[in-house]
């Protein structure tokens, strides 16, 4: 017992210290960003699940990779808050208050807003090129993946999950979230499971940039060389 607690102050203490604070100082305020990110999915839900809001939303929030480039980046920043209608509504707001409330304590609202939308933006663009690829390259996808729509808000959430627990040295956290996605290709090939892929993909590397810049720099600062110098 003494060993699992060790284990997760080790994996989440920083994390745990980090949040605590601001959430013990100023409760629900301390993550305005989440609690919008919350009332803005509900509402888009709500309004999806009308005959009279399914087109607007459709409008307005959903991206398939059949559209212009120019429509779907467009769309891209409300799809964050289009929840699949085919899943539990609840699932959804509750890991985007979970893990859009954390991130936003840890990292900031609008680092935490352009990462969500990083991540977002990576699954969309990867549905373009897998299409382009075709269902003959491990990659690629098949045509009629071109008109279903964009995974909405989960592929933010893997994203930014997976960043924040190599961020703050949960790793194992992190690596059981890309196992979990690895698993869901597998075991059920759609086109929310590739994107959710391509958002961890690209959290990673944006994770890998500062690591190998602190890598570089020490390596100079050991050499005895200005930073810079071959």
């Amino acid at each position: 017992m003494k060993t699992l607690a060790r284990w997760a102050r080790a994996e989440w203490g920083p994390l745990y210290v980090t949040v605590r604070g601001p959430l013990l100082r100023r409760k629900w305020r301390a993550v305005p960003l989440a609690l919008t990110a919350v009332g803005l999915t509900a509402a888009l839900h709500f309004v999806h699940n009308q005959s009279w809001g399914y087109d607007v939303v459709q409008d307005v929030g959903a991206v398939r990779a059949a559209d212009p480039l120019w429509l779907a980046l467009l769309r891209t920043p409300l799809s964050l808050f289009v929840p699949a209608l085919d899943l539990p509504v609840w699932g959804a707001l509750v890991q985007i208050l979970f893990v859009f409330g954390i991130a936003e304590i840890c990292l900031g609202r609008w680092r935490t807003l352009a990462l969500a939308y990083a991540a977002t933006l990576a699954g969309t663009l990867y549905a373009r090129v897998g299409i382009w690829l075709g269902p003959d390259s491990p990659l690629g996808l098949s045509a009629s993946d071109a008109h279903v729509v964009d995974t909405g808000p989960s592929a933010a959430v893997v994203g930014l999950a997976v960043f924040l627990g190599l961020r703050y040295g949960a790793r194992v956290t992190a690596g059981a979230v890309i196992a979990s996605m690895v698993a869901e290709v597998l075991v059920k090939e759609n086109l929310a499971g590739r994107e959710h892929l391509a958002a961890i993909a690209a959290m990673l590397v944006l994770c890998g940039i500062p690591a190998a810049r602190r890598r570089r720099a020490r390596e100079e600062a050991g050499s005895g060389l200005p930073p810079g110098e071959p």
